[in-house]
């Protein structure tokens, strides 16, 4: 009798453990996993948006073959793309990483210098980028007008200066993209055990030693958890050259909806194969 009252109660607190998690499921259900699977639906599809509704019809797996035999810019972004990955990506995150260390340390306002970073997270949305984009307000000041670029370009292969100056143009924008990160790094920092630093210099541990073999050990899943995050966020950005070829096509008279929602998926699996690389490069590196 015991026994079947303990069960009772178990499945007692697994139903309450659902009922707080139902809404949530029917929230993903509905706005979606429903949405994916009619994206998946209109990929196949020729759309037709008229005044009477939306029209489909079935064309197999025309859009994905357009947008790998006739599409002359999609391979060219996708390219460009795997690209800003292969650069962004570690600038932030190593950027993040330094100043979270600074920050961690005792420092006066040091708050202060914590909104600074995260301010323009909040303010940067894609027309003020837009805007700053135009204005040349994303690269180093000053660095093009004497002739830095040229140099690079006379000094340099075209495979080594083609990402040099990219950095260079995106510099600032890429840095804005860290404060996220940032109090990602700093959290961790804060949880790290102070005897393992007095343990490392007690052994005659450097304070280079110390960030190698204490605090990076240490801060190596948060390390995942922000490349994975600065993957997604790129990867979304309003402004991102992808997402911008989505959205009109989207409304092109010649390619459509249907086509438009094939590049969407194209894009998606090109970021999950983006995510398991880093994700492998990472897990590499902790074993």
């Amino acid at each position: 009798m015991r026994r079947a009252f303990r069960m009772t109660n178990r499945r007692r607190k697994a139903l309450f453990g659902f009922a707080f998690v139902s809404p949530w499921i029917a929230g993903f259900l509905l706005f979606t996993m429903y949405p994916m699977a009619y994206s998946a639906f209109l990929s196949f599809q020729d759309v037709k948006i008229t005044p009477t509704g939306v029209k489909t019809h079935f064309v197999g797996w025309d859009n994905y073959k357009y947008a790998f035999f006739n599409d002359p810019t999609l391979l060219a972004k996708f390219l460009a793309y795997l690209r800003e990955m292969a650069l962004n990506v570690p600038v932030i995150v190593v950027f993040a990483l330094i100043i979270a260390l600074l920050i961690n340390q005792k420092i006066r306002f040091r708050g202060a210098f914590r909104t600074v970073f995260f301010l323009p997270v909040i303010i940067t949305s894609g027309p003020v980028i837009n805007e700053l984009l135009g204005q040349g307000a994303t690269t180093i000041p000053n660095i093009e007008q004497y002739g830095m670029f040229a140099m690079i370009e006379d000094t340099l292969s075209p495979a080594i200066a083609d990402p040099v100056l990219y950095l260079f143009r995106q510099i600032i924008l890429v840095l804005w993209f860290s404060g996220v990160q940032i109090l990602v790094f700093l959290a961790g920092l804060q949880k790290v055990d102070r005897a393992l630093y007095e343990a490392a210099r007690i052994d005659g541990a450097s304070a280079w030693e110390s960030f190698w073999k204490v605090t990076l050990p240490v801060l190596k899943p948060l390390v995942l958890v922000n490349v994975i995050y600065t993957v997604v966020y790129l990867s979304t950005f309003a402004l991102n050259e992808v997402i911008v070829t989505i959205r009109n096509n989207m409304f092109s008279t010649f390619t459509g909806f249907g086509y438009a929602t094939a590049i969407a998926w194209l894009y998606f699996l090109l970021i999950c194969v983006v995510l398991i690389i880093w994700t492998a490069l990472i897990g590499r590196q902790k074993n």
